[in-house]
């Protein structure tokens, strides 16, 4: 199979052109992100916004948050939520609304402590009565495109069944696209993910499946074409954090001006959110961006230790005047 196939997904309504999707990433598929990687690149179908919690969106102002709003130019927008059962969920989809969403996803996947304290991301997928609740209610509050991002489950005896019920379970709520996360949730990112369970997966369902984890280009597609042909389209995470042009190049070479681009992701950075608030999204764009170059580590630790945006700055244009050479390709294991 050649990338290439991924030209088009139909759901609903809309049209995504091409069938690759940014993956939500908390601290980086930002506004500010989105808006540079559109502008400068494009060949993305759609963006997912980084995992917005539902009570905490209604204190913020749709049109002017960064966490909410979108710019002129960006392509296609779904923004994904952290619910539980306990959340007002039709508050939260009308607040969404003057914002004319492309979708709206629920987050099934995060394991991090904090979003497991609240019964949200893989806490709400392990309980069936509230992930049924939440998906219903979810459901009748939108009539758009709803999308669920889920991993496989948890590593035990009986997952491969479990999967399944929650699969149908989705169906039965109205779910109308679903990405995987080819990994359990104990993996976090530390084992490989398992693209040789996607054709299993897909057969599954007749929901569109979008496949995600350790995707660094056409080159993982091109090594096990079967594997990958099930798939309705893919969902890149953090090459696409590491080489924002990777949509683009998804076609052909790309020209790219690292200390330009970098410079243009602070700038839009710093346009879109307060200083205190703007430089740890800084650090952690470059703690993902330094990985193109061979000695990457001086420039993620320069500006990991810069006390503001300005010494960020001058870390980073030492780091880019001294030529930098870059890597020749990703690997799974240097994300």
């Amino acid at each position: 199979m050649q990338a290439a196939s991924f030209q088009c997904l139909k759901v609903r309504d809309r049209s995504f052109e091409p069938a690759l999707f940014c993956a939500p990433m908390a601290e980086v598929t930002h506004c500010a992100f989105r808006r540079v990687v559109a502008r400068r690149f494009g060949g993305c179908g759609a963006f997912y916004t980084e995992m917005i919690s539902g009570r905490g969106l209604l204190q913020e102002d749709p049109l002017r948050s960064p966490y909410l709003r979108r710019s002129a130019g960006e392509p296609r927008l779904i923004y994904q939520l952290m619910l539980n059962e306990h959340d007002p969920v039709e508050r939260i989809v009308d607040r969404l609304l003057p914002l004319d969403p492309d979708g709206l996803d629920l987050n099934l996947g995060c394991h991090a402590p904090m979003v497991r304290r609240r019964q949200a991301g893989s806490r709400l997928f392990m309980d069936r009565r509230a992930l049924e609740s939440v998906l219903r209610r979810l459901r009748r509050a939108w009539g758009g495109l709803l999308s669920v991002k889920m991993r496989l489950g948890e590593r035990r005896p009986g997952w491969r069944a479990l999967l399944e019920d929650r699969i149908r379970l989705l169906e039965d709520c109205g779910v109308d696209l679903l990405a995987v996360h080819l990994r359990f949730f104990e993996d976090r990112f530390k084992r490989p993910a398992r693209h040789d369970l996607l054709p299993w997966i897909a057969s599954l369902t007749r929901l569109p499946v979008l496949a995600n984890g350790d995707i660094v280009g056409p080159e993982t597609v091109a090594a096990h074409p079967d594997r990958f042909r099930p798939a309705a389209g893919l969902m890149i995470g953090r090459a696409a954090a590491v080489r924002p042009w990777i949509f683009a190049a998804w076609r052909g070479p790309v020209s790219v001006d690292y200390a330009g681009l970098w410079r243009e992701m602070c700038e839009a950075v710093e346009q879109d959110f307060p200083p205190e608030r703007a430089l740890p999204r800084v650090k952690i764009f470059t703690r993902y961006f330094s990985r193109n170059f061979r000695f990457g580590h001086v420039l993620a630790v320069a500006v990991q230790n810069a006390a503001d945006l300005e010494a960020a700055r001058d870390a980073a244009e030492r780091f880019f005047a001294d030529d930098p050479e870059p890597v020749a390709a990703l690997t799974p294991t240097s994300l």
